[in-house]
């Protein structure tokens, strides 16, 4: 069962998963699980890696840093990104 593995693989860690308690052998596993999720939607992890590939520049280009700034602020962002991607690609409005 699953607190008898709990116990004899990390029998020195307090193990207490209820009202939202931090559980750090539960939350060690989490980047690990939504990295699986994202790749259930691939055929295989080489076509994962050449979208990611692309797509991490093109939405670098687009989502502003992550840092508080008015709404104003992230429009002009967008604004000059879509300007340089058309720039870049050859496309005009």
């Amino acid at each position: 069962s699953y607190g008898a593995a709990l116990r004899q693989i990390m029998p020195t860690v307090e193990h207490r998963s209820h009202k939202g308690l931090n559980n750090r052998a539960e939350n060690s596993h989490l980047p690990l699980r939504k990295r699986e999720r994202i790749m259930q939607r691939f055929r295989s992890p080489g076509a994962l890696q050449r979208f990611t590939s692309v797509f991490s520049a093109v939405r670098n280009l687009f989502v502003p840093p992550r840092s508080r700034h008015s709404a104003i602020a992230v429009h002009l962002h967008r604004i000059r990104a879509i300007a340089h991607w058309r720039a870049v690609t050859g496309t005009a409005a």
